[in-house]
């Protein structure tokens, strides 16, 4: 019998923060094209657009779990 996503879930909790980035890491890898070149620069152009914001203040950061809680309540409402 295959492993559910659940059961996945469950021992990749049982990892450590660096471990389960590594496997995140890993499962998007697999999702991608071949080449992501031209993904990887629209990445980085993107990550030092949102740099800048915060640099300027043109944009407030805004902490994971408050953004996890308005997550849930989407979900859940």
């Amino acid at each position: 019998m295959a492993t559910s996503k659940e059961d996945l879930y469950r021992l990749a909790l049982g990892l450590t923060d660096a471990e389960r980035a590594a496997l995140a890491g890993m499962l998007l890898d697999s999702l991608e094209p071949g080449d992501a070149s031209d993904v990887e620069s629209a990445w980085l152009a993107e990550v030092d657009r949102r740099v800048a914001e915060l640099d300027s203040g043109a944009v407030q950061p805004v902490s994971w779990a408050l953004v996890r809680d308005r997550l849930r309540g989407r979900i859940s409402g």
